[in-house]
Protein backbone atom coordinates (compact mmCIF):
# COMPACT_ATOMS: atom_id res chain seq x y z
CA UNK A 1 0.00 0.00 0.00
CA UNK A 2 1.26 3.32 -0.88
CA UNK A 3 2.16 5.97 1.58
CA UNK A 4 -0.40 9.00 0.69
CA UNK A 5 1.93 11.56 -0.46
CA UNK A 6 1.52 14.58 1.81
CA UNK A 7 2.29 12.26 4.61
CA UNK A 8 4.70 10.50 2.73
CA UNK A 9 6.10 14.31 2.48
CA UNK A 10 5.76 15.41 5.75
CA UNK A 11 7.32 12.13 7.09
CA UNK A 12 10.65 12.50 4.58
CA UNK A 13 10.59 16.86 5.86
CA UNK A 14 10.49 15.43 9.85
CA UNK A 15 12.68 12.32 9.54
CA UNK A 16 15.39 14.68 7.89
CA UNK A 17 15.41 17.79 9.70
CA UNK A 18 15.98 15.36 12.57
CA UNK A 19 18.46 13.48 11.36
CA UNK A 20 20.49 17.29 10.97
CA UNK A 21 19.98 18.29 14.08
CA UNK A 22 20.87 15.43 16.28
CA UNK A 23 24.21 15.30 13.65
CA UNK A 24 25.03 19.00 13.68
CA UNK A 25 24.36 18.94 17.69
CA UNK A 26 27.06 16.11 17.95
CA UNK A 27 30.83 17.26 18.66
CA UNK A 28 32.45 19.32 15.87
CA UNK A 29 35.14 16.05 15.88
CA UNK A 30 32.30 13.70 14.60
CA UNK A 31 31.58 16.25 11.42
CA UNK A 32 34.22 14.43 9.01
CA UNK A 33 32.82 11.16 9.46
CA UNK A 34 28.76 12.18 9.70
CA UNK A 35 29.53 14.27 6.24
CA UNK A 36 31.78 11.65 4.85
CA UNK A 37 29.12 8.82 5.40
CA UNK A 38 26.37 11.23 4.31
CA UNK A 39 27.78 12.40 0.95
CA UNK A 40 28.01 8.20 -0.01
CA UNK A 41 24.75 8.27 0.56
CA UNK A 42 24.57 11.55 -1.40
CA UNK A 43 26.12 9.42 -4.33
CA UNK A 44 24.15 6.94 -3.99
CA UNK A 45 21.18 8.65 -4.26
CA UNK A 46 22.13 10.56 -6.96
CA UNK A 47 22.74 7.54 -8.89
CA UNK A 48 18.97 6.07 -8.01
CA UNK A 49 17.69 9.32 -9.59
CA UNK A 50 19.66 8.31 -12.96
CA UNK A 51 18.43 4.87 -12.36
CA UNK A 52 14.77 5.72 -11.54
CA UNK A 53 14.56 8.55 -14.58
CA UNK A 54 12.25 6.53 -16.56
CA UNK A 55 9.92 4.92 -14.01
CA UNK A 56 6.25 6.23 -14.52
CA UNK A 57 5.34 4.50 -11.66
CA UNK A 58 3.83 6.43 -8.24
CA UNK A 59 6.95 4.07 -6.44
CA UNK A 60 9.39 5.51 -8.85
CA UNK A 61 8.35 9.09 -8.13
CA UNK A 62 8.39 8.66 -4.01
CA UNK A 63 12.28 6.63 -4.33
CA UNK A 64 13.04 10.16 -6.75
CA UNK A 65 11.76 12.50 -4.09
CA UNK A 66 13.38 10.61 -0.90
CA UNK A 67 16.57 10.60 -3.02
CA UNK A 68 16.09 14.51 -3.71
CA UNK A 69 15.51 14.86 0.31
CA UNK A 70 19.02 12.62 1.12
CA UNK A 71 21.01 15.07 -1.64
CA UNK A 72 19.63 18.12 -0.06
CA UNK A 73 20.28 16.89 3.17
CA UNK A 74 23.86 16.67 2.73
CA UNK A 75 24.32 20.22 1.33
CA UNK A 76 22.25 21.44 4.47
CA UNK A 77 25.12 19.72 6.58
CA UNK A 78 27.76 20.88 4.41
CA UNK A 79 26.90 24.54 5.28
CA UNK A 80 25.88 23.61 9.05
CA UNK A 81 28.92 22.14 9.79
CA UNK A 82 31.12 24.43 8.14
CA UNK A 83 32.38 22.77 4.94
CA UNK A 84 30.62 25.06 2.46
CA UNK A 85 29.57 28.37 3.26
CA UNK A 86 31.51 31.04 1.85
CA UNK A 87 34.90 33.77 1.74
CA UNK A 88 33.49 35.54 4.16
CA UNK A 89 33.18 34.30 7.72
CA UNK A 90 33.28 37.70 9.29
CA UNK A 91 30.76 39.70 10.83
CA UNK A 92 28.95 42.64 8.87
CA UNK A 93 30.83 45.68 9.10
CA UNK A 94 29.19 47.74 11.44
CA UNK A 95 29.02 51.07 8.90
CA UNK A 96 28.11 48.37 5.91
CA UNK A 97 25.12 49.92 3.87
CA UNK A 98 23.24 49.35 0.24
CA UNK A 99 25.07 47.64 -2.13
CA UNK A 100 27.95 46.98 0.25
CA UNK A 101 26.01 44.65 2.47
CA UNK A 102 24.06 43.02 0.12
CA UNK A 103 28.06 42.26 -1.20
CA UNK A 104 29.51 41.32 2.04
CA UNK A 105 26.37 39.20 2.88
CA UNK A 106 26.42 37.28 -0.63
CA UNK A 107 29.76 36.10 0.26
CA UNK A 108 29.53 34.86 3.08
CA UNK A 109 27.02 31.42 1.57
CA UNK A 110 27.73 32.36 -1.91
CA UNK A 111 29.93 28.77 -2.50
CA UNK A 112 26.98 26.66 -0.81
CA UNK A 113 24.37 28.42 -3.22
CA UNK A 114 26.74 27.76 -6.39
CA UNK A 115 27.02 24.42 -4.95
CA UNK A 116 23.06 23.42 -4.76
CA UNK A 117 22.26 25.55 -8.15
CA UNK A 118 24.93 23.08 -9.57
CA UNK A 119 23.60 20.05 -8.25
CA UNK A 120 20.21 21.34 -9.33
CA UNK A 121 21.39 21.33 -13.16
CA UNK A 122 22.99 18.18 -12.16
CA UNK A 123 19.51 15.75 -11.44
CA UNK A 124 17.95 17.94 -14.59
CA UNK A 125 20.68 16.55 -16.29
CA UNK A 126 20.72 12.99 -15.33
CA UNK A 127 16.57 12.60 -15.77
CA UNK A 128 16.47 14.95 -19.07
CA UNK A 129 13.61 13.49 -21.29
CA UNK A 130 12.74 10.59 -18.33
CA UNK A 131 9.56 9.99 -17.43
CA UNK A 132 10.02 10.52 -13.80
CA UNK A 133 11.00 13.91 -13.06
CA UNK A 134 10.33 13.80 -9.15
CA UNK A 135 13.65 14.41 -8.06
CA UNK A 136 15.01 17.19 -10.21
CA UNK A 137 11.83 19.69 -9.21
CA UNK A 138 12.11 18.20 -5.73
CA UNK A 139 15.11 19.86 -5.41
CA UNK A 140 14.53 23.29 -7.25
CA UNK A 141 11.85 23.82 -4.95
CA UNK A 142 13.85 23.17 -2.30
CA UNK A 143 16.48 25.43 -3.74
CA UNK A 144 13.84 28.55 -4.30
CA UNK A 145 12.27 27.84 -0.70
CA UNK A 146 15.70 28.79 0.78
CA UNK A 147 16.68 31.22 -1.26
CA UNK A 148 13.18 33.28 -0.37
CA UNK A 149 14.15 32.23 3.33
CA UNK A 150 17.30 34.06 3.14
CA UNK A 151 16.23 37.13 1.43
CA UNK A 152 13.67 37.37 3.92
CA UNK A 153 16.07 37.07 7.01
CA UNK A 154 18.32 39.54 5.16
CA UNK A 155 15.60 42.19 4.95
CA UNK A 156 14.12 41.70 8.09
CA UNK A 157 11.23 39.38 10.05
CA UNK A 158 9.92 39.43 13.95
CA UNK A 159 11.73 36.19 14.17
CA UNK A 160 15.01 35.50 13.67
CA UNK A 161 16.14 33.08 16.68
CA UNK A 162 19.75 34.88 16.73
CA UNK A 163 20.15 34.40 20.13
CA UNK A 164 20.87 30.59 19.55
CA UNK A 165 23.32 31.02 16.69
CA UNK A 166 25.94 27.88 17.11
CA UNK A 167 29.88 29.31 17.37
CA UNK A 168 30.78 28.85 14.36
CA UNK A 169 27.74 30.04 12.71
CA UNK A 170 27.22 33.29 14.80
CA UNK A 171 28.55 35.56 12.47
CA UNK A 172 25.45 35.45 9.94
CA UNK A 173 22.91 36.78 12.61
CA UNK A 174 25.03 40.08 11.90
CA UNK A 175 23.54 40.38 8.40
CA UNK A 176 19.91 39.40 9.72
CA UNK A 177 17.27 42.43 10.54
CA UNK A 178 14.32 42.28 13.08
CA UNK A 179 11.54 44.04 11.84
CA UNK A 180 7.51 43.45 11.26
CA UNK A 181 8.05 42.36 8.38
CA UNK A 182 9.29 43.21 4.72
CA UNK A 183 7.73 44.02 1.52
CA UNK A 184 9.42 40.52 -0.31
CA UNK A 185 7.28 38.09 2.84
CA UNK A 186 4.13 38.39 1.52
CA UNK A 187 5.50 37.67 -2.07
CA UNK A 188 7.22 35.02 -0.84
CA UNK A 189 4.15 33.29 0.80
CA UNK A 190 2.05 33.86 -2.37
CA UNK A 191 4.14 32.59 -4.24
CA UNK A 192 4.84 29.68 -2.53
CA UNK A 193 1.04 29.06 -1.91
CA UNK A 194 0.53 29.68 -5.54
CA UNK A 195 3.27 26.72 -6.18
CA UNK A 196 1.31 24.58 -3.99
CA UNK A 197 -1.74 25.04 -6.05
CA UNK A 198 -0.53 24.40 -9.11
CA UNK A 199 1.60 21.31 -7.79
CA UNK A 200 -1.51 19.50 -6.21
CA UNK A 201 -3.90 20.58 -9.31
CA UNK A 202 -1.36 18.84 -11.78
CA UNK A 203 -0.88 15.89 -9.74
CA UNK A 204 -4.49 15.56 -9.48
CA UNK A 205 -5.21 16.19 -12.74
CA UNK A 206 -2.90 13.11 -14.24
CA UNK A 207 -3.40 9.33 -13.94
CA UNK A 208 -3.68 7.78 -10.50
CA UNK A 209 -0.72 6.14 -9.42
CA UNK A 210 1.27 7.14 -11.97
CA UNK A 211 4.58 9.45 -11.46
CA UNK A 212 2.95 12.73 -12.33
CA UNK A 213 0.45 12.25 -9.53
CA UNK A 214 3.02 11.26 -7.23
CA UNK A 215 5.01 13.59 -7.93
CA UNK A 216 2.55 16.49 -8.18
CA UNK A 217 1.29 15.73 -4.86
CA UNK A 218 4.69 15.32 -2.98
CA UNK A 219 5.60 18.98 -4.25
CA UNK A 220 2.29 20.25 -3.28
CA UNK A 221 3.05 19.43 0.46
CA UNK A 222 6.61 20.01 0.66
CA UNK A 223 5.41 23.46 -0.77
CA UNK A 224 2.88 23.94 2.05
CA UNK A 225 5.29 23.43 4.59
CA UNK A 226 7.47 26.02 2.94
CA UNK A 227 4.81 28.70 2.99
CA UNK A 228 4.02 27.17 6.72
CA UNK A 229 7.64 27.54 7.42
CA UNK A 230 7.78 30.96 6.24
CA UNK A 231 5.23 32.15 8.43
CA UNK A 232 7.11 31.09 11.42
CA UNK A 233 9.23 33.97 10.42
CA UNK A 234 6.49 36.50 11.56
CA UNK A 235 4.58 34.27 14.09
CA UNK A 236 6.07 34.70 17.79
CA UNK A 237 6.60 31.05 18.03
CA UNK A 238 9.76 29.07 18.15
CA UNK A 239 9.70 26.27 15.06
CA UNK A 240 12.81 25.16 16.14
CA UNK A 241 10.98 23.31 19.54
CA UNK A 242 9.96 20.65 17.38
CA UNK A 243 13.34 18.60 16.92
CA UNK A 244 14.67 20.08 20.42
CA UNK A 245 14.30 16.37 21.22
CA UNK A 246 16.58 14.77 18.39
CA UNK A 247 19.54 17.30 19.87
CA UNK A 248 22.53 16.02 21.75
CA UNK A 249 21.22 17.03 25.59
CA UNK A 250 24.40 19.16 25.92
CA UNK A 251 23.41 21.14 22.96
CA UNK A 252 19.80 20.82 22.22
CA UNK A 253 18.65 24.46 22.84
CA UNK A 254 21.69 25.65 20.71
CA UNK A 255 21.60 23.49 17.66
CA UNK A 256 17.65 23.43 16.91
CA UNK A 257 16.53 26.18 16.14
CA UNK A 258 19.18 27.45 14.10
CA UNK A 259 18.34 24.20 11.83
CA UNK A 260 15.36 26.03 10.65
CA UNK A 261 17.15 29.45 10.60
CA UNK A 262 19.96 28.45 8.52
CA UNK A 263 18.99 25.13 6.75
CA UNK A 264 16.79 26.52 3.77
CA UNK A 265 13.71 25.16 5.28
CA UNK A 266 13.20 22.17 4.96
CA UNK A 267 14.38 23.24 5.93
Amino acid sequence: MIIPPLLFAFLMWFIGTAAIVWLDSLPRSTYAVSLTVCAGLALAATWLVWALRGDASAGGAYSAFAAAIVIWGWHEMSFLMGLVAGPNRAECPPDAVGWQRFKAATATVIHHEVAIAATAILLFAVTWGGANQAAPLTFLLLFVLRVSAKFNLYLGVPNLSDEVFPEHLAYLKSYFRKRRCNALFPVSVVFGSAVTVWAWASGQAAPANSAAWATGSLLAGLGALGVIEHLFLVLPLRDAKLFQWAAVPSTRTAKAAVIFEQAGKIK
